[in-house]
C-alpha cells in the first residue's frame, strides 16, 4: 500500500510541477513546527503487524495502540510558485517510548513481567500544495499530497517469556529501516503582519510500513505499522 501511495504521489508531484509556467514568480519560505502524530488503529493496521501480534499472542502484552501517538518536530522548505502551487521539502523527527507487560502472566515472585516498546521516526518528505485561493490574503486554504521515506528504528527491551518451557529471559530486540510513504493533506495559513510572516495549521494522512525481520528478529509480527494521521502546527518566513 505505501508504495503503490508513493508511486501516485510522484505522478501527482511531477504532474503539478510540469504545470507550473515557465514564467511564474518563485518564492522561497521555511516553517518550522511541532504536532501530533495519532497511530493508524488496531482493526485498520497492516497484515503481520508486531504490534497486534503482541497483543494477540498466546501470551498478549498489556498496552494500547494510542499510546503510541507522540509529538513531532519538523521543519520545511518551501517554493512557491505564482500564487496558486507550492513544492516543499520537509525533515521531522519522532520518538515515543511505551511501557508494557505481560497481561496474564507474572514471575516466581508475582511481579509483573515488564517491557519497554520503542519507535523512532525520521520523515523526510516531499510536498506539492495547491492554493485556490492564492498566497494572497487574509485566510489561505491548501490541499496537497506528496511521497517520502521514514527512517524508522524499533525496539522491545526488557523481560520476556520462552513460550516453549516459560522460562524468562532479558532482552533487547531492534529492527530498523527505511519505508517509502504516501501522504495526504491539507490545511491553512493565516499572514502574520503582512506577507512576510505566516503560521499555519496542517493535518496530513500517511501510509507506510517498514520491516522488522519477524521471529528471526525476535519480533511477533515481521511489519510494522507508520500510518497514522499528524496535526501540525507552524511558524513561516518568506524569503
Amino acid at each position: 500500500m505505501a508504495r503503490t501511495w508513493a508511486r501516485a504521489g510522484g505522478l501527482l508531484l511531477g504532474a503539478l510541477l510540469m504545470a507550473v509556467p515557465a514564467s511564474a514568480q518563485v518564492v522561497q519560505s521555511f516553517q518550522v513546527g511541532v504536532g501530533a502524530f495519532f497511530p493508524r488503529g488496531f482493526d485498520t493496521r497492516a497484515d503481520g503487524d508486531t504490534l497486534v501480534a503482541d497483543l494477540t499472542d498466546q501470551n498478549p502484552l498489556a498496552f494500547e495502540i494510542s499510546d503510541f501517538k507522540s509529538a513531532q518536530w519538523f521543519g520545511e522548505w518551501d517554493v512557491a510558485f505564482g500564487d496558486h502551487v507550492e513544492a516543499g521539502a520537509n525533515v521531522g523527527f519522532q520518538t515515543r517510548r511505551v511501557p508494557s507487560l505481560y497481561r496474564d502472566l507474572v514471575d516466581e515472585s508475582g511481579l509483573d513481567i515488564e517491557q519497554d516498546l520503542k519507535l523512532r521516526v525520521v520523515p523526510v518528505t516531499a510536498v506539492v500544495r495547491f492554493l485556490p485561493l492564492g498566497r494572497i490574503g487574509s485566510v489561505q486554504p491548501y490541499v496537497g499530497g506528496g511521497v517520502g521515506v521514514l527512517n524508522y528504528r524499533y525496539s522491545e527491551d526488557g523481560q520476556f517469556v520462552d513460550p516453549s518451557d516459560n522460562s524468562i529471559f532479558t532482552d533487547r530486540f531492534t529492527t530498523t529501516g527505511n519505508a517509502p510513504v504516501g501522504l495526504l493533506l491539507g490545511g491553512v495559513r493565516l499572514p502574520i503582519g503582512g506577507d512576510i510572516y505566516g503560521m499555519g495549521v496542517e493535518y496530513r494522512y500517511q501510509w507506510a510500513t517498514g520491516d522488522t525481520g519477524g521471529l528471526d528478529n525476535g519480533f511477533l509480527g515481521d511489519k510494522i505499522d507508520l500510518s497514522g494521521g499528524q496535526l501540525n502546527f507552524s511558524f513561516l518566513v518568506r524569503f
